[in-house]
């Protein structure tokens, strides 16, 4: 099986909450359900924010320590510092959740999804259709699955990617696959082939890593790589 796109990994029944959700309802919802986060949405089913464990836990270390003590002045207040002690008085979802929601459509490949959590340090992506509305849920454990795939499907993937993109039969492509890692070898036309079919191998779902030994047509063996694989 590959997985290529957001909905071929995620979870399409989500747990969610709407802005009037109780803290406490919030806190039994991810302890029933044995879930980090969930989604906020309105009546509209439109995403609009997303609460984490993170959050919940600013009650406990953003609470006013000073509470019965002499008054202390204290530095003005950063942004983040500011929201976060607006979230350790939440009662509701509402005040409660960090927008605006970081999300993915169905159709964004598993790996920029992966490369949205990166850059925005989340752990999870609520997945939206094209009206914002929640459709699923997909989170890093959920990415990770691309790694699950046999050496035989990834081979079977990388040999027949490889020879398209390059045009060439399938006898001047071999693959070997071992635990996630390819070998390429054969002899090709042109050097630049060499990069461009490293490339194509690396960005095949399940790949950890790939390694080239390829001559081209004037005899000359290409330079051995091994490269990273563009996933995660």
């Amino acid at each position: 099986m590959m997985y290529c796109r957001v909905k071929d990994v995620m979870t399409q029944e989500v747990v969610r909450a709407h802005g009037e959700t109780p803290f406490k309802q919030v806190a039994r919802l991810l302890s029933d359900k044995r879930i980090s986060g969930l989604p906020v949405v309105d009546d509209e089913e439109k995403v609009v924010g997303v609460i984490s464990e993170t959050d919940l836990l600013q009650h406990q270390t953003h609470q006013d320590d000073g509470y019965g003590h002499r008054r202390v002045h204290r530095p003005r207040l950063t942004l983040s510092a500011r929201t976060a002690a607006a979230k350790a008085r939440a009662r509701t979802a509402d005040h409660l959740m960090s927008r605006p929601a970081i999300t993915a459509t169905p159709d964004h490949y598993v790996t920029e999804a992966a490369q949205i959590m990166r850059e925005h340090g989340v752990e999870r992506l609520p997945v939206v259709d094209d009206k914002n509305r929640l459709v699923g849920i997909v989170t890093r454990g959920d990415l990770l699955r691309v790694f699950l795939r046999t050496d035989e499907d990834i081979l079977r993937d990388v040999r027949r990617r490889v020879v398209l993109g390059l045009d060439v039969p399938r006898h001047m492509v071999d693959v070997g696959v071992d635990a996630g890692v390819v070998t390429l070898r054969g002899h090709l036309q042109r050097r630049e082939d060499a990069a461009l079919a490293t490339w194509i191998a690396g960005h095949v779902d399940g790949v950890v890593a790939v390694t080239s030994h390829f001559t081209h047509r004037h005899g000359t063996r290409a330079r051995s790589t091994t490269v990273a694989s563009g996933h995660m």
